[in-house]
């Protein structure tokens, strides 16, 4: 769904006890494929180099994705000659394609021509690692950006052209889109009204054909290599330079907005009163998250807000629940990035952000990042529930009506777990923070503390919500 390169090697039953009802028979290749690009069960040892080697290349060529190779039990023991290995090269790295000229000059047009325009930057810009070109596009054309959440970093939040915080303004009021890499489906509310105006104009780039036109009719398509073609519309715009009005009314329309809502957050996250809310604990997190660490988030209310108020400065620097919004991937993720960060760039910091019923559904992980020493800071946003939950005296209350499990609403945990005693029973370090103080001081020896895993359990209001919303998160739209 997320559309990353991955191959899974998995191991199943023996051959010669197929239909038999062996030990975990299942079949694996079939219910592989209808998830990814690629999936074989080799027929010999022999076979395994040519069979990797396509895997690897269909995980990269074209738009990437996983792929799956099943070894039988018996291959795992099974004796041949090594004379009969024919091992195969790497494949080459993944053909550049660009998108039709002609096609360039209608979208340059359509840009031109756009009294409110607007640029998405999707997780799909940053795979192609097209940000030195958007960039320029950006700057030159004088365009304003929204990042999809894992299309943050590609250009930095912090940009001037950056509306993040007027995103549904921008996405209500815009005529002419270009979406660089992002799908309209439920992250983009499906590009249908009310959450657009019935006659925008989609300008769509992706490297997928199959993705053009899904959901609304595009004005023009480009297919193509999202680095290379944003390289094409940039020498349309240095063969015929054009600007963007920075004085223009849609402009005002977006700063405005910008500034009401960080406003209204800033407001929020200066509050004095305790348990702390949401973005009170975002704006201490931020004011110390090291310029270039990977963050992991996944949530509810924890990766929803946490996007909006976390800044990404570089690209591909952040991981989240991504487009099926899986819960549970968190941790994964973070020991993951850890990896990569101590073998590629000793020192970077990975912070993974989770709400406490995320941290849940793999807080066992936490061995594992023991296990191996990765200095991930996990925090952990304990609002004693899923969206809401309740205090402690509320559970109280509730409990003297009748036992738990008539009474207690599905979407509540208990109160006040203390999700760090996880993190100490393996010998990293916890903390347990209840006011903005110990929540900069437990985060301050965190990062400062490069030798071990931390974990800091942030207890918040546990009716702690979003801002005022124009919209519902999840579009309800139909074909």
């Amino acid at each position: 769904m997320s559309k990353r390169p991955l191959i899974v090697i998995g191991g199943s039953s023996e051959r010669s006890q197929e239909t038999m009802g062996a030990f975990q028979e299942f079949p694996q290749v079939e219910a592989c494929r209808l998830y990814s690009k690629f999936s074989v069960r080799p027929t010999s040892i022999e076979a395994i180099p040519s069979i990797i080697e396509k895997a690897v290349r269909s995980s990269i060529y074209g738009r990437p994705g996983a792929c799956y190779v099943d070894i039988p039990a018996d291959f795992v023991n099974f004796q041949v000659n090594v004379n009969s290995i024919k091992y195969m090269e790497c494949c080459m790295p993944p053909p550049v394609s660009m998108a039709e000229a002609s096609a360039v000059r209608i979208a340059a047009s359509v840009i031109r021509n756009a009294k409110q325009p607007l640029i998405i930057i999707g997780k799909g810009a940053a795979y192609a690692h097209a940000e030195e070109g958007l960039r320029k596009l950006v700057e030159q054309c004088k365009l304003p950006f929204l990042p999809t959440p894992m299309g943050k970093g590609v250009i930095p939040d912090n940009h001037p052209n950056c509306v993040g915080a007027a995103r549904s303004r921008a996405l209500q009021f815009a005529d002419v889109i270009v979406l660089f890499g992002a799908r309209l489906n439920w992250i983009l509310h499906f590009g249908r009204p009310p959450r657009y105006q019935p006659d925008v104009k989609f300008i769509q780039v992706d490297i997928c054909a199959e993705e053009l036109g899904n959901n609304v009719r595009p004005a023009v398509t480009l297919l193509g290599d999202i680095n290379a073609v944003t390289k094409q519309l940039l020498e349309q715009f240095d063969k015929t330079p054009w600007q963007y009005p920075p004085e223009s009314n849609w402009w005002k329309i977006l700063r405005e907005k910008m500034k009401s809502n960080e406003a209204t957050s800033k407001e929020l996250a200066l509050k004095k009163s305790l348990p702390m809310n949401y973005y009170t604990v975002f704006y201490h997190v931020q004011k110390q998250l090291p310029r270039n660490c990977i963050v992991v988030s996944e949530g509810a209310n924890t990766m929803d807000i946490g996007r909006t108020v976390l800044q990404n400065y570089l690209p591909r620097h952040r991981l989240d629940a991504g487009t099926f919004g899986t819960m549970g991937v968190g941790l994964g993720f973070a020991v993951a990035a850890a990896v990569v960060a101590k073998d590629r760039n000793p020192g970077q910091r990975v912070v993974c952000v989770e709400g406490d019923s995320a941290f849940g559904f793999s807080g066992m992980e936490v061995e594992t990042i023991c296990r191996y020493n990765l200095p991930i800071v996990l925090l952990v946003v304990n609002n004693n529930g899923i969206y809401q939950g309740v205090p402690t005296d509320t559970w109280k209350e509730m409990l003297k009506l009748g036992d738990a499990t008539a009474v207690v609403p599905p979407m509540c945990l208990l109160p006040n777990a203390h999700y760090e005693q996880v993190m100490t029973a393996f010998g990293g370090s916890g903390y347990l923070v209840q006011t903005p103080e110990e929540l900069q001081e437990s985060l301050r020896k965190s990062l400062a503390d490069t030798t071990k895993p931390s974990l800091i359990n942030i207890l918040i209001e546990p009716q702690a919500m979003r801002k005022a919303q124009d919209f519902h998160w999840l579009t309800r739209s139909s074909m």
